[in-house]
């Protein structure tokens, strides 16, 4: 088991930065690939960045270049680092572990990117 806790969200002007962290904690974190989703308003939860237990990251065409993934094996975190935000970032963030026949989430963190 993999208890998922999010914090770091919030309200920001579009162009601001924002940095999620993910508190992971159970079994060895270090085994799961560690992701952030997304859902806005109406739409359907999207992969947004991913890290491998490896090391190797995956992001959507969307935030490449904006958004950075990070873990902390030694301490179980997992941070998304979000700069040059725009509206369409907004939306619940989510904090993932993945492995073969595993899957768990967090409870999400709102980040609303508006004037």
């Amino acid at each position: 088991q993999v208890q998922l806790v999010e914090s770091g969200g919030g309200l920001v002007q579009p162009g601001g930065s924002l940095r999620l962290s993910c508190a992971a904690s159970g079994s060895i974190f270090s085994t799961y690939s560690g992701n952030w989703y997304r859902q806005a308003p109406g739409k359907q939860r999207e992969l947004v960045a991913t890290m491998h237990p490896g090391g190797t990251t995956t992001y959507a065409d969307s935030v490449k270049g904006r958004f950075t993934i990070s873990r902390d094996n030694a301490k179980n975190w997992v941070y998304l680092q979000m700069y040059n935000l725009e509206p369409e970032d907004t939306a619940v963030y989510y904090c993932n572990a993945k492995r073969p026949f595993s899957n768990y989430w967090g409870q999400g963190t709102q980040v609303t990117v508006s004037s």
